[in-house]
């Protein structure tokens, strides 16, 4: 039987890009690494160079509850894994841990640490992806976010656009990170370069409406509306054939990260501080530092508490603009 190591990691989708560096750390130390994760990042994790295999807990669906637990955790304890890192601090990934009898857990300090068999403090700084470094007891930066879409991935993304375009993603499952401009944004720049809105299924209609908004046709101001057409994979190769993307604090940020495409991130309820912002050098975050209610939670309200909204409606399509022309992306990606 194998004496692997194991990465279990179910927390948002975001999340489970920016272990990635983890999954590169441990896989140089012990070799690759299997992976539990959610069934929508699972495809993302199943190309990774340092993974050798992915296993999907649907922890919400199919596998939730007490049942659920179980069944995944006598599969795990027959793989009879070496080591597990666990960077999710939940009760449900320690006691996963835990009931598959691995003999070394690996985790960060916190309600939940009793169960591990050893217990790392977090860094209080630093980017989310440096921060999960330490659980591996590896320095800030070693290795960068980092996905590997496949090349069947590549042409199904070549088919939505090819050539020079800026990408934009809308959505959130936060509804008070969403920028209501992007309608406006988009018509803008559809003047200078075509215009992809990238997104999930639950974004189409968002997608169309800012087609709309921004005359979406063909020539000079053409914008199209892939969201919903593409798997999550394909949506990342899509996004790393940019030249840029606009985006709100969602997955699509860390999406661009691990592909390389410059970013434009908007942050209104929450702040870049939390460790969730743009990483690479270049890169900007906008956001009004102003506003005494900001940050007004970790993750976003679904809806503005103060029932005003202005940490996202004052950032102006021509602030946003300005980024995007200062990044550079307004010409051809070297």
């Amino acid at each position: 039987m194998s004496r692997a190591t194991l990465v279990i990691q179910t927390a948002f989708l975001g999340d489970v890009v920016l272990t990635t560096p983890l999954l590169s750390a441990v896989a140089a130390d012990h070799g690759p690494v299997d992976v539990v994760t959610t069934p929508l990042a699972a495809p993302l994790l199943e190309t990774h160079p340092a993974v050798r295999k992915v296993i999907p807990y649907d922890k919400r669906g199919s596998d939730r509850g007490w049942i659920g637990l179980r069944t995944l955790a006598r599969r795990l304890k027959a793989e009879q894994y070496e080591r597990a890192y666990l960077p999710h601090r939940s009760l449900r990934t320690a006691a996963l841990g835990l009931l598959a009898r691995i003999p070394s857990r690996i985790g960060f300090s916190g309600r939940w640490s009793f169960l591990y068999t050893e217990a790392r403090p977090k860094p209080a700084l630093g980017h989310e992806s440096d921060r999960l470094l330490a659980l591996a007891d590896k320095p800030p930066g070693v290795y960068p976010p980092q996905l590997r879409p496949t090349a069947e991935d590549e042409q199904a993304a070549a088919a939505i656009m090819t050539g020079e375009f800026v990408a934009l993603a809308p959505g959130s499952i936060w509804g008070s990170k969403r920028w209501p401009y992007y309608g406006e944004l988009a018509r803008q720049l559809a003047e200078v370069v075509p215009v992809v809105v990238v997104g999930g299924p639950d974004d189409v209609g968002l997608g169309e409406e800012i087609r709309r908004a921004a005359g979406g046709g063909e020539g000079r101001r053409r914008v199209v509306n892939a969201c919903g057409k593409l798997t999550l994979r394909q949506s990342a190769a899509l996004i790393g054939q940019a030249t840029a993307l606009i985006t709100n604090d969602s997955a699509p940020l860390h999406l661009a990260t691990a592909m390389g495409t410059p970013v434009v991130a908007l942050f209104g309820p929450t702040v870049t501080e939390f460790g969730f912002g743009p990483l690479r050098a270049g890169d900007v975050a906008l956001g009004l530092d102003a506003l005494h209610c900001r940050p007004c939670s970790p993750h976003g309200p679904p809806k503005c508490p103060l029932g005003h909204h202005r940490c996202m409606r004052e950032i102006t399509v021509e602030s946003v603009t300005l980024a995007v022309e200062e990044l550079g992306a307004l010409r051809r990606r070297s």
